[in-house]
């Protein structure tokens, strides 16, 4: 089965079988695409990183992503350029690449195409938060100083006219069915054959599923890509709903929340790094049911409420009914995740990750408090923790201890006792489970402290 693609500014068809089969490998093996690199193979060093075009809304987006951990039928009407594809035919460099010979970015030089990757995107977009573009590249020997300085004097040079240029809108969308792959185009096709199929592999990002196949080595068949499905992929904001699709990308949903909920915009900001959040779906972050998942504590907090789809059946219920046990969760056979929403409301949310670095770390204790107010006493209270359980759990005792006292500290030590009884966590490699419970009652402190003084901390909670 074959579909066609841009690559580096030509078309080529594209053999989708196996169709397993990353990125990486097609651009090393079949193409000779060799500057983009194989470090981790799991989408944390980013040496693999390539730049992905398509048309999104009408207009052309481009995003770095992890080809590592990228499936072939992921790129069905999209534009691929690696490093390779930046400078132009007659050998001019990009001006990301200039800034970095100029400024001596590069040292053994194995990181320097994803580096220089992730910088062109970032360039192309206008997009200047140097820090975080390039919280995903790992480097080991050169240091992050000049690579920054070449970012910041790439800033202010025009996109390169061979990169303006494109006719990706020409490409041909397929719908792709076979017996081994569904790529389908729209909701309806995708939940009348997954109910027929329901031991079928859904994909949207891959960036936790790719990991099966470079790490477990598994072979994944059938596999259906919902990630271009038309109606998974829409954020819808009414008076009284926030609504998001479950193929929405976490980047996506960090810049819709940036003035709703700040707090919970923050904390996805730190979930993995841009080439993850470009790819990350928050249907998949849901639907993984894992209990250090970093989304599901913030969207309890905000008394979200989950919709799955059979065929033409649709049932909602409480996002925080769905997580049953550890690797269970409330899904029927053949019923996939296709929205979720949460109350439209005064912002009161506060989220707080701790973990052993700020950037692309997964979370010893995530807490994410909502307490709304009447009267200076407690009218509602909701706390979810991730990493304190063997699922995302509320607080429960704790927020019972809340509830129509006063918002003072006597209640709230009083909470943070209850929380006690909330709790059962365990000790492994990021925390003991003295600590999580601990850091648990302190984020209770804090939120409490951040907002009746908040001059006195800051804003962000690290440990």
């Amino acid at each position: 089965m074959e579909t066609e693609i841009r690559l580096n500014g030509r078309q080529v068809q594209l053999d989708l079988n196996p169709p397993d089969r990353t990125l990486l490998d097609w651009l090393r093996e079949d193409r000779g695409l060799t500057g983009t690199k194989e470090g981790c193979n799991e989408g944390d060093c980013g040496a693999c990183t390539v730049m992905v075009s398509d048309r999104f809304n009408g207009k052309l987006r481009r995003r770095a992503v992890n080809s590592c951990i990228m499936f072939l039928p992921q790129l069905i009407g999209k534009e691929v350029h690696t490093v390779e594809g930046l400078t132009e035919s007659d050998g001019t460099l990009h001006p990301v690449q200039k800034e970095m010979i100029k400024h001596h970015g590069s040292q053994c030089g194995f990181c320097t195409p994803g580096f220089v990757m992730s910088m062109a995107v970032a360039h192309a977009n206008g997009n200047r938060e140097h820090d975080d573009v390039l919280s995903g590249n790992l480097c080991r020997c050169t240091g992050y100083a000049p690579i920054i300085r070449a970012a910041e004097a790439a800033v202010k040079q025009p996109i390169p006219d061979w990169l303006t240029t494109t006719t990706i809108s020409k490409l041909r969308w397929n719908e792709l069915a076979s017996n081994e792959l569904l790529v389908p185009k729209d909701v309806d096709h995708l939940a009348r054959w997954y109910a027929d199929n329901p031991k079928a592999i859904l994909v949207a990002g891959a960036t936790d599923v790719g990991l099966w196949v470079t790490k477990h080595l598994r072979e994944l068949r059938p596999l259906c890509f919902v990630g271009d499905v038309e109606g998974l992929a829409d954020i819808k904001l009414s008076t009284e709903w926030f609504e998001v699709g479950a193929a929405v990308s976490l980047g996506r949903l960090k810049d819709a929340l940036t003035k709703l909920h700040p707090s919970f915009a923050e904390l996805l900001r730190r979930f993995g790094s841009v080439q993850v959040r470009n790819s990350a779906t928050i249907g998949g972050n849901i639907a993984n049911g894992s209990p250090i998942g970093d989304a599901a504590p913030a969207l309890i907090a905000l008394d979200a409420e989950l919709t799955l789809r059979h065929r033409n059946s649709r049932r909602t219920i409480p996002l925080e009914n769905f997580f049953v046990d550890y690797g269970k969760q409330d899904r029927r056979e053949g019923e996939f995740v296709e929205s979720l929403r949460f109350p439209v409301q005064p912002d009161r949310l506060r989220c707080y990750k701790i973990s052993k670095r700020f950037d692309q770390d997964i979370s010893a204790v995530c807490g994410c408090i909502n307490i709304s107010l009447e009267n200076d006493c407690v009218k509602s209270a909701r706390m979810a923790f991730g990493g304190m359980a063997a699922t995302p759990k509320r607080a429960t005792l704790a927020e019972k201890a809340l509830e129509g006292k006063p918002w003072v500290q006597e209640f709230v030590s009083e909470a943070m006792n209850a929380m006690n009884g909330d709790f059962l966590p365990i000790t492994d490699a990021r925390a003991s489970k003295e600590y999580r419970l601990k850091t648990a009652r302190n984020i209770l402190q804090k939120y409490f402290v951040q907002d009746t003084n908040p001059e006195e901390v800051d804003s962000v909670l690290h440990v």
